[in-house]
């Protein structure tokens, strides 16, 4: 039985998902791989997310909040799911168990997260920070997901260098190279205990050494 995941990704009203839409692609046609993704949800009714969960024959939920912990709750027991991966989830998270809720972050934790840093945003900080001559490169980051924005334990990242003549445009490609890259096989070890978190202590993360990635603090 393969293990059942439900996505998070909120898109938006003309487009998003494109990680959510390789999370199931790969799924579905890599051998290599151990999940299934049973459901979506995205707080746009009627966006990018949904007509690639249609187009994908994934069930879409719409989710307006209150995103409050009870309203998470239902979703995850409704869709039957496991576990929990935010890809592209702008809102916080409650109320869900944190051994088994993971993100994908697009730069270096924990100095390039917190409220508000996402997408556009996380790339111009750490444009600023290079040209600063404060870091070299910047990071594709997985973390298990607690109820503070970017808090939970890294467990993965993959650093992607920054060029002199880097625009916000050309670095979100190259980040989102290695999303679509390692995003997918990095879940199937996680959805399948390979790395693993107790929920609590920040020492009980589990990585073997063979999926030991890059750990630099910058």
């Amino acid at each position: 039985m393969k293990p059942k995941i439900i996505v998070f990704a909120s898109g938006s009203k003309t487009g998003g998902g494109s990680g959510f839409e390789n999370l199931v692609i790969q799924s579905r046609n890599n051998s290599d791989l151990n999940f299934e993704i049973v459901a979506v949800v995205s707080n746009h009714e009627h966006g990018g997310v949904r007509e690639r969960a249609e187009r994908l024959g994934i069930p879409f939920v719409y989710f307006p909040g209150p995103f409050e912990a009870g309203e998470y709750q239902k979703i995850i027991r409704a869709s039957g799911a496991q576990w929990v991966s935010l890809s592209g989830w702008l809102k916080l998270v409650l109320g869900l168990d944190p051994s088994k809720t993971f993100n994908i972050h697009p730069g270096p934790l924990p100095r390039f997260g917190g409220k508000g840093m996402y997408g556009i945003h996380v790339h111009e900080a750490v444009l600023e920070a290079f040209r600063k001559g404060e870091l070299a490169h910047t990071e594709v980051t997985m973390h298990f997901v607690t109820p503070v924005y970017d808090e939970g334990p890294v467990f993965f990242r993959y650093p992607v260098p920054i060029e002199p003549d880097d625009t916000l445009e050309s670095l979100a490609r190259r980040i989102n190279a290695v999303e679509r890259q390692w995003q997918p096989k990095t879940t199937s070890l996680v959805v399948n205990g390979e790395i693993a978190w107790d929920g609590m202590n920040s020492h009980s993360l589990s990585v073997p050494q063979k999926y030991s990635f890059l750990d630099t603090a910058l």
